[in-house]
């Protein structure tokens, strides 16, 4: 019968603890370019004050999603 138990942290091997976090930063890289995303879409639409924000968060939405995968490279199954 299997455990539906989360392992502890220090369980998993060094390899699987890197490649864990690495998903983790990526994930967390592009939720924020997303969330960039719907800020300058929400200026643009008149939701929030526009001043110049839309290009900004457009620029750093690129920016993340540009180091994210120089970074951490493809994801993989850990």
């Amino acid at each position: 019968m299997s455990s539906s138990r989360a392992l502890p942290w220090n369980d998993f091997s060094e390899q699987q603890q890197l490649a864990f976090s690495q998903e983790a930063l990526r994930r967390a890289a592009l939720t924020l370019a997303g969330h960039a995303e719907l800020l300058a879409r929400e200026m643009e639409g008149g939701a929030l004050l526009d001043q110049g924000g839309p290009e900004a968060l457009r620029l750093f939405a690129q920016v993340m999603r540009a180091t994210t995968a120089d970074a951490f490279g493809t994801p993989c199954q850990a």
